[in-house]
């Protein structure tokens, strides 16, 4: 298959198929039952924001299984749709990206700076999250990409609170153009409005696989939405959150590591990924 920055039909409907999304629900390829294309409304956005965190995992396998991680639209959906897989920012809301588009969506891909209290903010570039316009003028903020967040994007011109399964929701316009994201008041990252493309993304992406100083390549992470909570497998630990609490399974070895990911992440390796023990 050529290298592609598009989806056809066959790979919308592949894609549609791996978040759990089949024909006969209101979505499908472009048209509707009765040859009308299907209106890339509000509701449908919500929808599949949602079903994508349940299915697609946030995980950075290919870092510690030394795989290449190129942000082209190919190789993208040959990862997370073809082997579903899943990854992290740059790959999961970049193909997200082109989904929305081919579903009839406007898609701007925007440079974010994550926080933590221990090193503030990040540099720009560090995340890539999504400004979606529906078919009625509406804008939202949308991240199948960071992990813990929002199970449902949020309205990007909404100043005021926001209530999301995953938590109190603000964002707060700055005097410099740019926009905070709170989580019950907690700051999660700052983002630049100017529209930019996937491959603005490319050296960042490096930086983040190959660097000592990048989250990523501490450990092994594979994280994802439940229905009534997450489960998150990092490093030799398997943590599962819901409605009764939090659970923390040791995992003791490279193959029950792989047995976890096929039963909880669906994801199929031939070979275990690097990890530190504790």
């Amino acid at each position: 298959m050529a290298p592609t920055h598009a989806l056809n039909h066959e790979q919308v409907a592949a894609y549609l198929g791996r978040i759990g999304i089949g024909t006969g629900t209101g979505i499908d390829t472009g048209t509707g039952t009765a040859g009308q294309p299907v209106a890339p409304d509000a509701d449908t956005l919500r929808r599949l924001h949602s079903a994508h965190l349940h299915t697609v995992p946030f995980e950075n396998l290919s870092i510690h299984l030394d795989e290449p991680v190129p942000l082209d639209g190919t190789a993208l959906f040959e990862k997370i749709v073809g082997h579903r897989r899943g990854g992290f920012c740059y790959e999961l809301n970049g193909l997200f990206a082109l989904l929305l588009e081919a579903l009839g969506y406007r898609v701007h891909r925007l440079s974010a700076r994550t926080f933590s209290t221990a090193h503030g903010y990040s540099p720009p570039l560090d995340h890539l999250a999504l400004q979606v316009v529906d078919g009625s003028g509406g804008t939202w903020l949308a991240d199948v990409g960071f992990g813990r967040h929002t199970e449902f994007p949020l309205r990007f011109e909404d100043r005021a609170d926001q209530k999301d399964p995953g938590g109190l929701f603000r964002i707060v316009e700055n005097d410099d153009a740019e926009f905070t994201v709170l989580r019950d008041g907690e700051v999660q990252y700052r983002v630049d409005p100017k529209p930019l493309a996937l491959a603005d993304f490319t050296q960042a992406c490096w930086w983040q696989c190959t660097s000592p100083e990048s989250h990523f390549t501490q450990n092994v992470i594979c994280s994802r939405l439940t229905e009534d909570g997450r489960v998150t497998l990092t490093g030799d630990q398997l943590i599962t959150t819901d409605g009764t609490g939090r659970r923390v399974q040791e995992v003791a070895s490279d193959e029950e590591l792989l047995d976890l990911l096929r039963e909880r992440f669906g994801i199929e390796l031939a070979r275990a990924p690097r990890r530190k023990q504790a």
